[in-house]
């Protein structure tokens, strides 16, 4: 997962202009051709947001604006690639603004889990995974 960090701009729910969403989409177009994307969008600024903490009995809910604070995610991209540093290479030409920043992180497989996720917890994955893939 690729994770776009959010700035004053993106904050201030500044748009992108039209030449920066042209860069963006023949790089999306890029990746595509590549079959290294699988998903990307951008967020709203943390204004129409929330954060919900958990502990104890209840949740409780912060809604937005966040101060603005490296933890913020202004989008994201969802990449499949060999290893890292193919990962690191396609977003090293990702047509960002100088001072952008981006975190690149694994996602987890199933495989990751071992022996706690049994036969029963990856039916049930499966299960869910169809279902969402139908609405």
């Amino acid at each position: 997962m690729v994770i776009v960090k959010a700035n004053r701009d993106t904050e201030a729910g500044k748009m992108p202009t039209t030449e920066m969403l042209a860069a963006m989409g023949r790089f999306n177009e890029e990746m595509a051709k590549a079959g290294v994307i699988e998903a990307g969008e951008g967020l709203h600024p943390s204004v129409k947001g929330a954060r919900v903490r958990y502990g104890g009995d209840e949740a409780s809910v912060t809604r937005g604006p966040f101060d603005l604070s490296s933890d913020l995610v202004a989008g994201f991209w969802l990449i499949k690639t060999a290893s890292l540093d193919e990962a690191i290479s396609w977003m090293k030409r990702a047509p960002f603004e100088p001072g952008s920043e981006i975190e690149i992180r694994q996602v987890f497989s199933a495989e990751d889990f071992g022996e706690a996720f049994t036969p029963e917890l990856r039916e049930q994955e499966e299960r869910t995974r169809a279902t969402a893939a139908r609405k």
